[in-house]
């Protein structure tokens, strides 16, 4: 592998943890971008010249850490705090000098972004850019909004962090359930970006979805008896069981309802079913429970043999009372036109405001699925066409694709 391609790799594998063991030991995110930015630019003049480090990202971590003492002297900080500086520096160089990794932080780095001096609309774009690496056009799609105005907001609070010197503050432990929910949102968006992207050989997100994983997993010891955390890991693992059998051997998708249930992974739903009963036990219902309680009843059909689409139908019909997400409206429409008829879905999916299903990709696959279903033909290859554009999958879009000409098939 070429220099350039393993600094590449490094920074799309290493960044987060770069920054977040920096950040939660010295608490200035810009101080520490800048550094990281350095030691980047100084892997790139000198690799090439000596080769590549036995451990590239310790490094990084020594040039970025040797950046922040420099700028701490010459900006003339206080001695407590470049006593702070020097301590870490000492462990850093500890780590650089050993096989051992350096500490995984960046769950405490997401706990950091949901500092009071941060919007909480944008704690959870915060922590998905800084800490997980996932650009401002991927965050503007996991919250349904133009990619231009999710990279204005994420350079405005940046640049408040900056002009005001922020300085983050891990949170008690007392405060942890209030922020905790912005740190699920993130790891549920990493998944999903993840999820979406895992089949796209060239994509650099493909391991997200473990990684969010990963992360909820970190989160247990943070708030073990937060039922949430439970119920968004089952729901991953639910959804991870099922990776192997969303495409066959030849790589076409195949949807849920048409999957063979004999391909899922057994042990991760176990996995799933033990973490969602933990949930279960504190006796208060969250969204992420009933999104995993939903992925459950899908993962009996590895035992009976069917779909029982009345009691998905009432888990989203509660899914929508407690949190009516756009996700949450087209899961409940696509239930109920299994329970009670195609009509009474598409009511409901019609029933969702336009201007906020411009660009969920979701909504025009259902809509094409039950306009089709209804014989309503151009609806339906309007439907389709929508969803092809959206989709950043091609075994999906050839999938959609297939449902347009059976369309057309049939109206010779």
């Amino acid at each position: 592998m070429e220099t350039n391609q393993v600094i590449e790799e490094t920074a799309r594998q290493a960044y987060g943890r770069l920054l977040s063991y920096l950040v939660v030991n010295w608490r200035d995110l810009q101080a520490v971008e800048d550094a990281i930015g350095d030691a980047f630019l100084a892997a790139l003049e000198i690799w090439p010249k000596v080769g590549v480090p036995d451990m590239p990202e310790a490094w990084l971590l020594t040039v970025a850490r040797r950046r922040l003492i420099d700028r701490a002297r010459r900006d003339r900080i206080s001695e407590s705090a470049l006593l702070t500086l020097f301590a870490m520096s000492e462990n850093t160089q500890r780590l650089a000098s050993s096989s051992v990794a350096f500490p995984d932080e960046r769950l405490r780095m997401m706990f950091l972004c949901t500092d009071q001096a941060i919007d909480p609309v944008m704690r959870t774009p915060l922590m998905l850019q800084t800490v997980l690496g996932i650009d401002a056009a991927r965050i503007a799609s996991a919250f349904i909004i133009k990619p231009s105005t999710m990279s204005q907001r994420l350079t405005r609070i940046k640049a408040k962090i900056r002009t005001e010197r922020l300085v983050f503050e891990m949170p008690d432990k007392e405060e942890i359930p209030d922020r905790l929910d912005s740190v699920l949102e993130a790891i549920y968006a990493a998944y999903g970006r993840g999820w979406d992207e895992a089949a796209i050989v060239d994509s650099p997100r493909r391991r997200l979805a473990e990684e969010a994983i990963y992360l909820g997993k970190l989160l247990l010891p943070f708030a073990p008896r937060e039922s949430e955390v439970y119920g968004l890991l089952a729901f991953m693992l639910f959804c991870e069981a099922r990776r192997e059998a969303r495409r066959d051997e030849e790589g076409n998708y195949i949807p849920l309802s048409e999957q063979e249930c004999t391909r899922w992974d057994l042990s991760l739903i176990m996995e799933a079913e033990r973490y969602l009963h933990t949930a279960s036990q504190a006796g208060r219902m969250g969204r992420f429970q009933l999104m995993a309680a939903i992925q459950s009843v899908h993962a009996q059909r590895l035992r009976t043999g069917r779909i029982e689409w009345m009691a998905i139908a009432q888990l989203y019909e509660g899914l929508v009372r407690l949190h009516p997400t756009l996700g949450a409206l087209v899961g409940q429409a696509a239930a109920v036109a299994e329970v009670y008829g195609t009509e009474r879905g598409i009511t409901l999916l019609e029933a969702i405001p336009s201007a906020e299903v411009v660009n969920y990709q979701s909504y025009w696959a259902l809509a094409g699925h039950l306009y089709k279903r209804m014989n309503r033909k151009e609806e339906a290859l309007s439907a389709y066409s929508r969803a092809i554009g959206l989709s950043i999958d091609t075994s999906v879009r050839q999938f959609l694709s297939r449902q347009v000409n059976e369309i057309e098939m049939q109206h010779l």
